[in-house]
């Protein structure tokens, strides 16, 4: 049956058949708004891959990242994918197009001993501020220990629940396993994977568990909470990270990301093993792990130009 509105059929069948999250609908939403908006009320099935390679081109022009425009891309494609099937296309219009080639960066990571003031400043995030901030300390530096011990993303991180969780209308798909000194996370493509979590982080989920039950209100399940009791949103996530940041003297900007960049990067450096690193990132793919490999070489060519008496720089 040829659908009346391709877009919102497809989003509805995203959000109740996929089950993706809402940020990624929302992406999803906004993307496929752009490509309504190349139509220009033509059909959808009418759009050529010459129109989409002029909208590649204005969008470069315009100053729309590589990457941005390779997501744009990577949801048209998608959208015609699932519209071949419901009508006739002779083609999918973005199938042969391709984004500008992205300029290789780097992930910034944190070295060892600014992790490490990082770990050890939520306090100073909150001097002078008095006791009615405690628990906020207890739970911002939770966090963070997380965060670096087990190298979460962000929306895994805000997802977990204190335990599992099954009742009416709701079923865990996070939690951590304290006994087991281990989280399991849903994560990227709907994978499950289950990551270490190491002794200061349990040392400060338990300080964190200790006074918790005071802002449980609406629901007891989040492991992390706000001041009014509901599951921490990921913008006051990155906003709480950077305070404790600023705090903490480090000059870098610092975001959660930064914190899973820092534990792959310190992960490889002391093992060496990429295989692992992959599995505890939950990389569905050895090549989006590589990258670290880059970050290794450049902590090896430090120390080598720090300690070889041929590449020292002569005083």
């Amino acid at each position: 049956m040829t659908p009346t509105d391709p877009i919102a059929d497809y989003l509805d069948e995203l959000e109740h058949v996929r089950r993706l999250s809402a940020h990624t609908l929302r992406g999803y939403a906004y993307e496929l708004g752009e490509l309504k908006k190349l139509a220009n009320g033509r059909p959808l099935e009418h759009i050529t891959s010459a129109d989409v390679r002029g909208a590649v081109t204005r969008a470069h022009a315009g100053g729309l990242t590589a990457r941005s425009i390779a997501h744009r891309l990577s949801a048209w494609r998608a959208f015609y994918r699932w519209l071949a099937g419901h009508i006739e296309l002779a083609a999918n219009p973005v199938a042969a197009v391709r984004a500008p080639k992205r300029a290789k960066t780097l992930p910034k990571a944190l070295s060892v001993d600014d992790a490490t003031r990082l770990m050890e400043a939520p306090a100073a995030a909150h001097a002078g501020d008095g006791a009615a901030h405690s628990l906020e300390t207890l739970r911002d530096h939770a966090m963070l220990e997380l965060f670096y011990s087990s190298g979460l993303r962000l929306a895994e991180l805000v997802s977990l629940d204190v335990n599992y969780v099954k009742r009416d209308g709701y079923e865990s798909t996070s939690w951590l396993k304290r006994d087991a000194a281990e989280v399991e996370v849903h994560g990227k493509g709907n994978r499950h994977r289950l990551v270490p979590v190491g002794k200061k982080a349990l040392e400060a989920l338990d300080a964190w568990l200790a006074v918790r039950g005071a802002w449980v209100k609406h629901d007891d399940a989040p492991l992390f909470l706000s001041v009014r009791g509901n599951r921490m949103a990921p913008g006051v996530v990155r906003e709480r990270v950077k305070r404790v940041a600023i705090a903490a003297g480090i000059p870098a900007n610092v975001h959660p990301h930064v914190l899973r960049h820092s534990f792959a990067t310190h992960l490889l450096q002391s093992s060496g093993d990429l295989r692992a690193v992959q599995e505890l990132l939950g990389h569905a793919s050895i090549s989006a792990t590589q990258v670290y490999t880059s970050l290794d070489f450049q902590h090896l060519a430090k120390v080598y130009d720090n300690a070889h008496p041929r590449a020292k720089k002569r005083e």
